[in-house]
């Protein structure tokens, strides 16, 4: 029988703290003030203070030198290094994974290829990111190369929250576009064509994000 194992406080704080910081719903710029945390989400500050530490590891959280902390500021220089990393980590795991995918993988695929539509369908943003990544953690854990999932999944969180994009943006167009594309080469035996059109989604989606509109004041 499964269940699921129930949150610390802290992964709670964590996981909502995240999730507000790459919807957009806490600004670029905003205070983060661990008291009034606390109040809103009912905890003490002692799960919101390790949280912040952990956020402000993951890049999504600035802390000045004198301890004031706020939501990362985002310019288009920081979001396209972001992408230009992500790309580097992602293909590389893509194109060392590729070659080990069983059938079981490529069912795995289209599991994850539905729900990301799916979301996007439904209007759920945070679905379909969470899907879209699992698409290509498929690939990159076939490598073995655990260590390279771990900094892949580090800078698709700071990538999302860039963004912070709804369901209705066209971006996602490239990814679902690309990830069918992608899985119907797989499904034909063609890896390295594969290979080459996941590389091509990250020049693409480059691109979108270069004619984006970004507040450089920040």
């Amino acid at each position: 029988m499964s269940f699921a194992v129930p949150l610390t406080r802290k992964e709670a704080v964590l996981r909502q703290l995240r999730d507000e910081i790459i919807t957009g719903r806490l600004k670029p710029g905003a205070a983060i003030k661990d008291a009034e945390i606390a109040a809103r989400l009912g905890v003490s500050i002692t799960p919101v203070r390790e949280a912040v530490t952990q956020l402000a590891a993951e890049g999504l959280i600035d802390i000045s030198p004198n301890r004031t902390r706020q939501v990362t500021q985002v310019t288009q220089k920081s979001a396209l290094e972001l992408i230009d990393v992500m790309m580097v980590l992602a293909c590389a795991g893509f194109e060392w994974g590729v070659d080990n995918l069983t059938d079981e993988h490529l069912a795995a695929l289209r599991g994850k290829l539905d729900d990301f539509a799916e979301g996007l369908r439904h209007g759920n943003a945070t679905v379909a990111a969470a899907a879209g990544a699992d698409f290509s953690t498929v690939v990159i854990l076939a490598s073995g190369n655990r260590e390279l999932q771990t900094h892949v999944d580090l800078v698709v969180t700071r990538t999302l929250r860039v963004l912070a994009l709804t369901a209705e943006s066209e971006v996602w167009n490239v990814w679902l576009d690309g990830y069918r594309e992608v899985l119907e080469l797989l499904e034909r035996g063609d890896r390295s064509g594969a290979a080459g059109r996941y590389r091509q989604i990250y020049r693409d989606y480059r691109r979108r994000v270069e004619a984006m509109l970004f507040d450089e004041d920040h």
